[in-house]
């Protein structure tokens, strides 16, 4: 019998609407157990984010070669510039339109989380570095190992790469549904999840509009650029 997968999209969507129809059947304490799980995963994640830029980030640069500084620099403007449009164009949206969706005297965070259900323990599980440190040292060392005559470091940042797809697989993608049932859960029991629903789907809404434009932009632009530059190496890493 061949057997049913379901993807992540689908499981993130059931895990909502279990956790909004579990919510107010559900006593607290058991409501609590999934609130003790939700800190030390949200915990997890912080710890673990740095550590997949650096290990998907160094093999990355390094597997360019010694053409990396180049393509590199390239991709950096090309990058700042779009994170610049991208930035503006989300700020004017958002005064423009997000006043109007958002109830007035509606605190932050009465709409975000709920407060009345605190967790058994919490277990804090700082990142070893944060997120630009990890990004920063995953160019140095992506460049430093295209420029290396050895293969010694770059065969144990493979190692580490696979690691951590590893621990994505393994770890990461089959608990997100349970950790997103029990924030849902959690607003539930707490009676906000309408407030929150009625004000994020609207948001929502907007945000998916908006990726679906930056992306047909910044792609016909990288497009247009390919064409046009006199860096062939910028080619390579575009979709013919």
């Amino acid at each position: 019998m061949k057997k049913i997968k379901i993807g992540l999209l689908p499981r993130i969507i059931l895990a909502i609407a279990l956790g909004i129809a579990f919510g107010n059947i559900l006593p607290g304490g058991l409501v609590r157990i999934f609130v003790t799980f939700n800190g030390i995963f949200s915990e997890f994640l912080g710890f673990i984010i740095p550590l997949i830029i650096l290990g998907l980030v160094t093999p990355a640069i390094a597997d360019i070669g010694k053409e990396a500084g180049e393509m590199l620099v390239v991709t950096t403007l090309i990058a700042y510039g779009a994170t610049l449009f991208s930035g503006f164009l989300s700020y004017f949206t958002g005064i423009t339109f997000f006043p109007s969706m958002i109830t007035p005297g509606a605190s932050i965070e009465q709409i975000s989380e709920a407060h009345d259900i605190v967790p058994f323990f919490t277990v804090a599980i700082p990142p070893v570095m944060n997120v630009m440190t990890s990004l920063i040292l995953a160019f140095t060392l992506g460049l430093g190992i295209a420029h290396l005559n050895t293969t010694a470091l770059k065969d144990v940042c493979n190692d580490f790469k696979d690691i951590i797809i590893k621990t994505i697989q393994v770890i990461i993608l089959p608990l997100l549904p349970i950790y997103i049932f029990g924030i849902f859960l959690n607003m539930t029991h707490s009676g906000q999840v309408m407030n929150v629903l009625s004000v994020f789907i609207k948001i929502i809404g907007v945000i998916f509009l908006l990726h679906i434009f930056l992306l047909i932009f910044q792609y016909s632009i990288a497009a247009l650029f390919v064409r046009r530059n006199p860096f062939r190496l910028l080619g390579r890493m575009l979709p013919a």
